[in-house]
């Protein structure tokens, strides 16, 4: 069993092709001993342990279990929690054994996959380098003279080198991200919250994230759907909201003006991504220019500011007894936490409101911001010389994103003419991350070329079924709006909120009698001219339509229903024969409002209405 690449799709065929978790652990375990100590892990899983776990899920599939990832080896950077296994973020005086798995581990563990080891990080998840470690200092897969980024270095080299399918890291201010631009690599960031941190070693509680690192977006995509969980045990968790923003097919990208955009220097990364403007264009996308200054200033705050302070609260007692067992850079970015006082962290909290408030501007006339991942790449005796000022450069284009509760997703975006990558990152509102991973994986499919640091081309993976990417628009008039009994039937099934709107003017409304919950009826008049019904209009798949219309009880259908705009939809309706003797309501102008007027006049349901003609 010898892949090339250890992508998701190649490593499926080879297992239907006969191939063992047995086999493949073996090859790996051979190539990390080939590649000696290249200081990408700090704890190693034995062979016989290897084999141990692939026992496990060759029984598990026997019988008859449902394993999603099986036989998938993956690593987890060292600040997140494995049963029996030390945690040392990279600080060997800190190290404990953890006595339970992080949630997010258990997760993929349960479905089948197969844990290598865990890898090696900037000390305390502090840095985007990757050479703040006494285990070492990883390289870009590339090239050895060029760092690896951090602070999730070991994970990203992990990957790019084809000794694991993917692995997670962590990404408070880029950490998930560069390490992904600097080793052709895909690196997702989720909506704070949409993956549990429990079980890892802060670094700012308040803005972790875990974070995937994979050789493509589908394949994070499908790492995303098993992980992306409410956990009620971590108070940082969040439950997706009912209603989800969707990306239109014909989105609109922000991009800096030049003026705004550094890239050191650096003229081919700056040309490299002037090609990706053109590429996402091609793609559907329109350009729009925004103001990249309120989201610099953002930025800023996260090191030049007391979110500093949160780093140092999170392992105080350790810092103040141990100050010598940090590495210098390290010690000296966390201890800076201890300046600042209750007065700055409010007057930091009270600017950042002030910058939110500022982008939203620019979030109203884009759906999705295309920046450089990192503005240029550098040496490792570049960074010895100046460890805090190039560090800070790296997370020009990173380190507002949590701050302002964003998603993102860092994807490939072509070479330099010495070889090494360069990576561009798309970033969306919160739990945008699905729809942000579709647009990443055709950009990475645009440009082709190949994936990690394996000689396999992305063009000759298989790409997503087109049922995957077909939705269909429903509108909703009833039950089923956001905050209504029945909106669960949707968001259960991954439906997301496209837009609220009316029906064009003729159609009338109706309560429906002895419905539980009350329901309204929603009928065509051809010649009324009403005020049109309010309504939302929801996308799903096909297969959750499917399953969704199959739950319909009558007197409800789904028929066409046309919008204000002149558009039409898939929507309920109501058979006529219901609505004879019911109470017309059409006068409100939707279901939300007669509801409303219920609930005003003390319960009591409003006389017949007269027909709107």
């Amino acid at each position: 069993m010898n892949l090339e690449s250890l992508d998701l799709h190649s490593l499926q065929t080879a297992y239907r092709d006969g191939g063992t978790p047995h086999e493949l652990v073996r090859v790996l375990h051979s190539r990390m001993e080939a590649r000696g100590d290249d200081h990408v892990w700090i704890h190693r899983v034995p062979l016989a342990d290897l084999l141990a776990q692939a026992d496990r899920v060759m029984a598990d599939k026997a019988a008859g279990k449902k394993l999603p990832l099986f036989g998938v080896p993956f690593a987890v950077k060292d600040n997140i929690d494995v049963a029996g296994m030390p945690t040392t973020a990279a600080c060997p005086d800190f190290a404990y054994v953890a006595t339970a798995t992080s949630p997010v581990v258990q997760r993929l563990m349960d479905s089948g996959a197969i844990l290598l080891g865990k890898t090696n990080l900037d000390q305390f998840a502090t840095g985007l380098v990757g050479v703040r470690s006494p285990y070492g200092a990883p390289s870009c897969v590339f090239d050895a003279r060029y760092i690896s980024g951090g602070s999730s270095s070991g994970s990203s080299v992990a990957v790019a080198a084809g000794l694991v399918t993917f692995a997670l890291g962590t990404d408070t201010a880029g950490s998930g991200r560069i390490p992904a631009g600097f080793n052709n690599l895909v690196g997702w960031k989720p909506t704070r919250g949409l993956l549990s941190t429990r079980g890892v070693v802060p670094a700012c509680r308040s803005l972790d994230c875990v974070s995937v690192f994979s050789l493509t977006c589908d394949d994070a995509r499908a790492i995303g759907r098993l992980v992306s969980e409410f956990d009620p045990a971590d108070p940082y968790s969040r439950e997706r909201p009912g209603a989800t923003p969707a990306l239109p097919a014909a989105f609109r990208f922000g991009v800096p003006p030049p003026s705004q955009l550094e890239f050191y220097g650096d003229t081919e990364a700056a040309a490299l991504f002037a090609s990706s403007i053109e590429r996402l264009r091609s793609l559907g996308g329109k350009p729009v220019e925004i103001d990249f200054a309120p989201f610099r200033e953002t930025a800023e705050l996260l090191y030049s500011g007391p979110w500093v302070a949160e780093r140092l609260a999170a392992i105080q007692p350790f810092f103040d007894e141990h100050p010598q067992s940090l590495h210098p850079v390290t010690a000296a970015i966390i201890g800076g936490g201890s300046r600042y006082s209750a007065v700055d962290t409010f007057r930091a909290l009270y600017r950042l409101e002030d910058l939110r408030r500022a982008t939203e501007a620019s979030w109203k006339r884009m759906d999705v911001l295309l920046l450089p991942t990192s503005g240029t790449i550098y040496t490792h005796a570049e960074l010895a010389a100046e460890p805090v000022q190039l560090n800070t450069n790296l997370g020009l284009y990173t380190n507002f994103v949590n701050l302002l509760d964003l998603c993102a997703v860092a994807v490939p975006a072509g070479f330099r003419s010495n070889g090494l990558p360069f990576g561009v990152t798309l970033i969306g509102p919160a739990f945008t991350d699905d729809p942000l991973c579709r647009i990443g994986g055709q950009m990475h499919r645009a440009l082709g070329g190949r994936i990690g640091a394996s000689k396999t081309e992305i063009g000759a993976l298989p790409a997503p079924a087109p049922t995957e990417a077909r939705t269909i628009h429903l509108a909703v008039v009833g039950a089923h709006l956001t905050g209504q009994p029945l909106n669960g039937q949707l968001t259960s099934r991954g439906a997301t909120l496209v837009k609220r709107s009316r029906t064009a003017a003729g159609y009338r409304l109706f309560v429906l009698s002895g419905t539980v919950p009350a329901k309204p009826g929603l009928v065509r008049s051809p010649g009324v001219n009403g005020p049109g019904v309010e309504l939302e209009v929801w996308s799903l798949d096909e297969a959750a339509f499917g399953s969704f219309v199959a739950e319909v009880p009558p007197p409800l259908v789904i028929g066409t229903v046309e919008l204000t705009d002149g558009t039409s939809v898939k929507g309920f309706l109501c058979e006529p024969f219901a609505v004879g003797s019911a109470v017309e309501i059409t006068r409100f102008g939707g279901w939300l409002a007669y509801l409303g007027n219920v609930s005003a006049s003390g319960g009591i349901a409003v006389p017949h209405a007269p027909v709107v003609r």
